[in-house]
This record gives structure tokens, sequence and C-alpha cells, in this order.
């Protein structure tokens, strides 16, 4: 059974940064698309940003883009997310999203809270 536990999460002021990781185990890790989604309090689950697997392909939202940078490094099975010029709207609950088509498999990681306030 795959797992996906998120770090890096934490309180932060307005244009500060954070990093967060995405530790997988338990599938094969370089086979998966990886995502992180977003989701506040009262609000829908939202998708901040993914990267195909290889690495090669990336996408944002509108919202992060210039802002965000996703990557992954296969051989530590973790993918990141680099947040910058952080603003309180960007303060929610981060989850990892492991996705792959070929027998439709999914994984989710159990969140890190990020709070961007002064």
């Amino acid at each position: 059974q795959g797992q996906l536990v998120e770090s890096g999460g934490g309180l932060v002021q307005p244009g500060g940064s954070l990093r967060l990781s995405c530790a997988a185990s338990g599938f094969t890790f370089s086979t998966f698309r990886m995502s992180w989604y977003r989701q506040a309090p009262g609000k829908e689950r939202e998708l901040v940003a993914s990267i195909s697997s290889t690495g090669g392909i990336t996408n944002y939202a509108d919202y992060v883009k210039g802002r965000f940078t996703i990557s992954r490094d296969n051989a530590k099975n973790t993918v990141y997310l680099q947040m910058n010029s952080l603003a309180p709207e960007d303060t929610a609950v981060y989850l990892c999203n492991a996705r792959r088509m070929i027998g439709r498999i999914e994984y989710w990681g159990q969140g890190t809270q990020v709070t961007v306030s002064s």
C-alpha cells in the first residue's frame, strides 16, 4: 500500500518562503504523476501544481505561477514544492497526491498546514 508523508509546513510572514516535501513509499514512485493540492477552511480542494513521472512536464494553477515551483527527485522518492512570495490567501492545508492512470491508482497524504500571517 502506498504512503505519502508531507512535511515542511508552518507559520510564515507575508512575502516569506517555505519548501514542502512529500516522501513516498510502498509504490514505484517514478511511474506516478505527482501533484500538490491545497484546501483552505470552507473551500474546495484545489490543484496547485503537478509534475509528470519523469519531471519533464510541470503545470501550475494561475494563482501560483511565478511564485511556486514543483520538482521531484525520483532517486529519493520525494516531490517538493518551493513556495515564494507567500500571501495570506495561500494559507491552507497542502496535500500531496500520487496518480497513475494505468491501473487507476491514486494515493493521498495527510497534509501539512501552511499559515501565512504577520
